[in-house]
């Protein structure tokens, strides 16, 4: 990879205020590191996004600062939720003779016979691993050849892997990385509820009520039903016939 560079300047301006900053075309960013005191700067918002075009996260950039040449990584790139604009950048102060652990993206690469010949899924379940290199040695992505996986259920994990002498992977061996499972179909049919059977059985016993109901009252059997809107009339008084008159005295 060839030598970048980016030109920064001290910051004074911090907070909310950083806003007129950014539409002045100037990024907001902050170098922080071992044995460095943190320090507020400002970049050219289009020579940023020229660099992190091709360094992103694994590659070394010179930060030209007062005319002193700082190496550093690019660290937690800030973008607008809606815009996607790059608000805020931290960079990382390193030392080009030590060993230092990052993370690296996954890059899936070839074919999988599980997947285009059986219908399997292919599913990524690691997008970085961290691995331990010299800052110029730190590979821009980690390779992972799916052509080895032949059947559904199979994986790759770490320990999989082809090693390298320029760096060391840190993740734990037994993390898988990706495996190919079933494709399980979504049902398209509606579920719907299916009738119940009719069940005969013997007819209740006048007076006692059915399992779920209510047995009715005697008072409630004879009580006439009021249609909605009148009021129930009272049901008609039973008149007993009167003896009859006693005979006539001659």
């Amino acid at each position: 990879m060839k030598k970048l560079t980016l030109k920064v300047n001290t910051r004074d301006v911090l907070g909310k205020k950083v806003k007129k900053l950014r539409r002045e075309g100037l990024l907001p960013a902050n170098i922080y590191g071992t044995d460095f005191k943190s320090t507020s700067v400002t970049a050219n918002l289009k020579d940023f996004s020229h660099v992190y075009k091709t360094a992103r996260e694994t590659g070394v950039v010179r930060l030209d600062l007062d005319k002193k040449e700082i190496p550093v990584l690019i660290k937690s790139v800030q973008r607008h939720p809606v815009s996607d604009l790059i608000l805020h950048v931290d960079f990382r102060k390193i030392d080009l003779t030590q060993k230092i652990q990052t993370e690296v993206p996954v890059a899936v690469v070839g074919a999988s016979e599980a997947v285009a010949v059986k219908g399997g899924v292919l599913l990524v379940q690691s997008n970085t691993l961290t691995v331990e290199a010299l800052p110029s040695d730190i590979p821009p992505k980690i390779e992972v050849d799916i052509s080895v996986i032949k059947e559904i259920g199979g994986e790759i994990k770490v320990q999989d892997l082809k090693k390298s002498d320029k760096y060391e992977f840190k993740t734990v061996p037994d993390k898988v990385v990706v495996s190919v499972v079933a494709h399980k179909e979504e049902s398209v049919t509606p579920d719907t509820v299916s009738a119940q059977p009719e069940v005969i059985t013997e007819a209740p016993v006048e007076g006692e009520a059915v399992e779920g109901e209510a047995a009715p009252t005697e008072e409630a059997a004879e009580k006439p039903t009021a249609k909605p809107g009148e009021v129930p009339k009272a049901p008609p008084s039973e008149k007993k016939a009167s003896p009859p008159p006693p005979p006539a005295k001659k």
